[in-house]
């Protein structure tokens, strides 16, 4: 019985399917490192608010806390007047 240790063998095409389909479930077994906390620094929660001139703003939280509230529960009528419109 001769041994040939010359000869190579080659991959065939189903093993290179093989190879290809197990790279691409690699995504689903999650290797990334998740510690559950997003990675921004700043996450600091805003609030929309309306200017007198109508248009829209996004001011943080903190500051609506910090502020001085000179009117609450305001009534439509004087709401339409700070924006310059009529009923």
């Amino acid at each position: 019985m001769k041994i040939n240790l010359n000869k190579k063998e080659s991959i065939s095409r189903r093993q290179l399917l093989f190879f290809f389909r197990l790279g691409l479930l690699i995504p689903f077994f999650g290797f990334q490192n998740y510690n559950g906390k997003s990675t921004t620094k700043n996450e600091e929660k805003y609030q929309t608010l309306l200017k007198s001139d109508g248009t829209i703003v996004k001011v943080k939280i903190s500051t609506i806390n910090k502020s001085k509230i000179l009117k609450k529960n305001m009534s439509t009528s004087s709401f339409f007047d700070w924006l310059g419109r009529k009923l």
